[in-house]
């Protein structure tokens, strides 16, 4: 498997993920006029002709076949170009010592505190495809190439978490707070601003701090909360230094989970090498390797091993990455385990 730079040619590939994403991806709508578009831009970022506000890394997921099986992005820039909102979750307090009442009453804030930073988006990996290094590959590709290209992207890093809704897409969340204000369905709302119109949030939704205790219970059961399918990609991320600080999106309730650049694992953690060829013995650690390349950008996981600055991969590994024998590596061990072991 190779991760790499999206092309014209995926657009069909990518119409079909879309298709099978179900409601929660709203940086993938399920809209062919709007995906060339992105497609398009994604091709003039790599170029390097886009601003941080404009750019829009988009990779796809590429099996030994040719075959396109997964997307992810990452985004230069969240909110300079359109409104970005989300919740804040903060708290109210009442009391009373004649009465003998204290209350601690969770509040949303309607903020756009995150604005301005770089923004991991669009991760989705075909069913058939969740297996072995597959989706730690696809997601964590994005993290490397942010440690080569650092001055491309901002200080922090987000990530917005697909929230809870059920089999149906409905989300417990949104019936009982945004339908009140959209009069439309979650999915429709969801769309609209995967396809660029958000507009309207500003336009309907209260300025008014909300208090969670006029939610129903099931509302205010899953804030913060993720999607069962998103556990795992939250527990990379959680991994490798992110955390939830208290923001949720506005329709859903996911968190956005977030961390200083230089302080996550792979970005602190990588280092240039010179490649090797040859054998990197049946214990060696899964290493993330990246070509240092932007436009002809080529990431892949495999077995390797260091020694005296070189990165030792086998033949196959080397080909993925269309290097040879001398050309430099960015790499960094897959997991923060194997990368204390190799340290040892």
């Amino acid at each position: 498997m190779i991760v790499r730079p999206v092309r014209n040619s995926d657009l069909p590939a990518l119409i079909d993920l879309a298709r099978s994403t179900g409601a929660g991806l709203t940086t993938l709508p399920a809209n062919e006029e709007r995906l060339a578009h992105r497609v398009s831009w994604a091709e003039k970022t790599f170029r390097g002709e886009a601003g941080r506000g404009d750019a829009d890394y988009l990779f796809v997921l590429e099996d030994d076949a040719g075959q396109v099986v997964g997307i992810s992005a990452i985004a230069g820039a969240v909110g300079l170009r359109e409104p970005w909102y989300n919740y804040r979750v903060g708290l109210t307090v009442s009391a009373s010592q004649e009465l003998d009442i204290y209350r601690e009453i969770p509040t949303l804030f309607l903020a756009n505190d995150l604005t301005g930073n770089s923004e991991l988006c669009s991760l989705f990996l075909r069913d058939d495809q969740r297996t072995g290094l597959n989706g730690r590959l696809l997601a964590k590709a994005r993290l490397l190439f942010i440690a080569e290209f650092r001055s491309l992207f901002g200080n922090k890093i987000i990530a917005e978490m697909r929230g809870i809704s059920d089999e149906n897409g409905r989300s417990p969340f949104w019936e009982s707070l945004g339908r009140h204000f959209f009069k439309m369905e979650f999915s429709q709302a969801d769309y609209l601003t995967g396809v660029g119109n958000k507009a309207f949030i500003a336009e309907l939704m209260p300025k008014f701090p909300l208090y969670s205790c006029f939610l129903s219970e099931a509302a205010r059961g899953v804030i913060g909360k993720v999607h069962t399918d998103t556990e795992p990609a939250l527990a990379m991320l959680k991994a490798e230094g992110f955390s939830y600080q208290g923001y949720v999106d506005i329709f859903d309730a996911g968190p956005a989970v977030e961390c200083e650049t230089g302080k996550i694992r792979a970005v602190a953690d990588s280092q240039t090498l010179i490649l090797a060829i040859g054998t990197p013995g049946d214990d060696a650690p899964s290493f993330l390797i990246h070509n240092r390349k932007r436009e002809d950008c080529r990431v892949t996981a495999a077995p390797a091993r260091l020694a005296a600055g070189t990165l030792v991969v086998d033949p196959a590994t080397a080909k993925r990455l269309r290097l040879t024998v001398g050309d430099q590596v960015r790499a960094v061990p897959m997991s923060p385990l194997a990368a204390r072991e190799s340290k040892q």
